[in-house]
């Protein structure tokens, strides 16, 4: 049996997106790599030891977040991130030897995929019934059971379950990208590379005007650019949201350690979500006044002021 250390889960079954991107990771290969039902079942995989890893879709360019993915961070035992990865997202139409295009009449994929060829299919398969799949191999695997005429997948699914491209490269949009993360039980951060991201779930103490503002100056004022916001009801009541959120830098960083400790004393609960390098390498523009250097300056000047040696 393969040893817990060994292994990453992530959504299956086998040709899904996602296991494409994680196969992107150098890691991948020495590890097993073990397809889950669900999103929370890949993650709770890794909290109760039976995985060292979970991979799964939290953004996407099109839809944006990945709700079972973002929830799955927000609540539970904590997990962090440790790696992104970004997989340009094109779908082929799969069905079964000898289906023809016009044979189709029922069509499946994750919800998150017809978004994504909602214009291909108004143009090509106006009548084409949808329902939605777990994911996108999934919606192959039922295709081949003959539950549909035909599935969105990655058309490097279709030798995996015997059918065949009616179409590829099928997307509305040329340049739509999905993001994944690899996620953890929680640890010590992967050392700063100068082009980093960390991301955090932020709790509101209680809802008033300016609430959300008042989180956001945490990191306008030490000049941290945020890279997606998006809030997610926490269960509690209507109108009772947290704040999912990514960052430029990392905690390591004067500016983001010193926004998230100005966060932890204005909110309920703060739950650190990992710095790890971004996708992209794309470094930070860094504003006057906020760079590592001036924060330890400041910090002498004000030493020095409670000296008396200013």
């Amino acid at each position: 049996m393969t040893s817990p250390s060994a292994r990453y889960t992530y959504l299956g079954p086998e040709g899904t997106f996602t296991e494409a991107a994680l196969r992107t990771l150098p890691e991948a290969a020495t590890r097993e790599l073990v397809p889950m039902v669900s999103v929370p079942a890949a993650f709770d995989a890794v909290r109760g030891g039976e995985a060292e890893g979970a991979f799964a879709a939290i953004e996407n360019s099109v839809e944006g977040g990945v709700n079972a993915t973002l929830d799955e961070l927000a609540t539970g035992a904590p997990l962090m991130i440790y790696r992104e990865v970004l997989l340009p997202i094109a779908f082929a139409l799969l069905a079964r030897p000898g289906t023809r295009l016009s044979d189709v009449k029922t069509v499946t994929g994750h919800p998150v995929a017809q978004a994504q060829v909602r214009g291909w299919l108004a143009a090509n398969l106006p009548d084409a019934v949808w329902e939605s799949a777990a994911s996108n191999a999934d919606g192959a695997r039922l295709v081949q059971e003959g539950r549909f005429d035909a599935a969105f997948a990655g058309e490097f699914a279709a030798a995996r379950y015997g059918l065949e491209p009616l179409a590829t490269e099928v997307h509305d949009n040329a340049h739509a990208q999905t993001r994944f993360v690899l996620v953890g039980r929680p640890g010590r951060p992967a050392a700063p590379t100068g082009a980093d991201k960390t991301s955090a779930v932020l709790w509101l103490r209680e809802d008033h005007p300016g609430a959300l503002l008042e989180l956001l100056q945490e990191f306008a004022v030490r000049g941290v650019n945020l890279l997606r916001i998006e809030s997610r009801p926490t269960g509690v009541g209507m109108g009772r949201y947290c704040f999912s959120v990514d960052a430029e830098g990392h905690i390591t960083d004067r500016r983001v350690g010193e926004a998230l400790m100005g966060l932890k004393r204005i909110c309920p609960q703060v739950r650190f979500l990992g710095s790890y390098p971004r996708a992209d390498e794309t470094a930070p523009q860094v504003r006057a006044g906020t760079s590592d250097g001036e924060f330890a300056a400041a910090a002498d000047w004000l030493a020095r002021a409670m000296d008396g040696r200013v």
